[in-house]
């Protein structure tokens, strides 16, 4: 699940006050095992980040220039890493305020060895507006971000015109935008929102969904829905200008 899911949620006084921004995610706690303990213990030193005031030069965080992803909400962690080690030429950015999922995610990288990941533990708007330079990013993913069912909530949803636009910014032209959704009315949403953003091309042929790319590990969460017989649908935008 996404950061969508993880985050403190806005009460209805809190909707209310201009002054504070809706949150699209919700904080839920959650024990911390002694694998999670231990990866936010020795992890958070060599793979945390903080959040910055300027953008971040990556080339040097991560000692080379690489193809670059980053990751909204990874939950816990497992298709990031298993994306990492599976592309150890490519350099990977995972953004996650649930700390037992950080936790989980730092373990399996101290686990692996892995060099090419890094983390914040922060709120992904702040670390897209203040830490990744405009024209830097080769891919951003969005996978099961909170589809906020109810209509008065649907203001709550990530994936909103200013999102596709924010995101666009941080792109390079060529990058793409991979969401995926295991709720057809929010893919069908996303399309409509995406659809109309600027500077955008729908890669699927029928200008709907992409079949699921094989570079998106399959979670856990993922096969139990399909022998359910519940559906995941893929899009993929790339920017064009």
């Amino acid at each position: 699940m996404t950061e969508s899911n993880d985050t403190p949620i806005q009460t209805e006084e809190g909707d209310e006050r201009q002054h504070r921004r809706i949150k699209s995610f919700v904080m839920r706690a959650g024990r911390m095992t002694e694998g999670q303990q231990k990866g936010l213990e020795q992890g958070t030193p060599l793979f945390v980040l903080p959040l910055a005031d300027a953008p971040v030069d990556f080339d040097q965080v991560f000692g080379r220039s690489a193809p670059r992803s980053l990751e909204i909400g990874f939950g816990m962690g497992h298709s990031l890493l298993e994306m990492a080690a599976a592309s150890p030429e490519q350099d990977f950015i995972g953004v996650e305020v649930h700390r037992p999922g950080v936790g989980a995610l730092l373990n399996g990288v101290l686990t692996q060895g892995l060099t090419n990941l890094r983390v914040y533990d922060c709120d992904a708007i702040e670390v897209l507006n203040r830490c990744v330079a405009d024209n830097s990013l080769d891919r951003l993913m969005l996978f099961f971000p909170d589809p906020w069912h109810k209509s008065r909530h649907h203001k709550r949803r990530i994936v909103q015109a200013s999102f596709a636009e924010l995101v666009r910014s941080k792109l390079k032209v060529g990058g793409i935008l991979h969401m995926a959704t295991d709720w057809e009315p929010y893919a069908e949403y996303m399309l409509e929102v995406m659809n109309v953003a600027p500077g955008y091309r729908n890669l699927a042929e029928d200008g709907k969904c992409v079949p699921r790319p094989a570079e998106r590990p399959i979670t856990k969460f993922e096969r139990r829905g399909e022998r359910l017989g519940h559906g995941v649908w893929d899009l993929k935008f790339e920017k064009q200008s």
